[in-house]
């Protein structure tokens, strides 16, 4: 039987760093959907304020297996 992954993007957000905010990303994920398998990083982005980084933002391709209802 052939195997099949749904892939979604999602962004996870930190004070800190990007990386900080990816595996904020894929913990928070993980909480909610089982089998996790790959995360990817699309894009790295920062929020600014008044000329200062605030947040750094990552976003991930995260893939996951997708199980048939039966």
């Amino acid at each position: 039987m052939a195997s099949v992954y749904k892939i979604i993007e999602i962004v996870g957000v930190s004070k800190k760093s990007w990386e900080d905010a990816a595996a904020s990303a894929v913990a928070t994920t993980g909480n909610n959907l089982k089998d996790l398998r790959i995360a990817e990083v699309v894009k790295m982005d920062m929020q600014i304020d008044k000329g200062k980084v605030v947040a750094y933002r990552t976003r991930i391709a995260v893939s996951f297996k997708y199980k048939e209802k039966k």
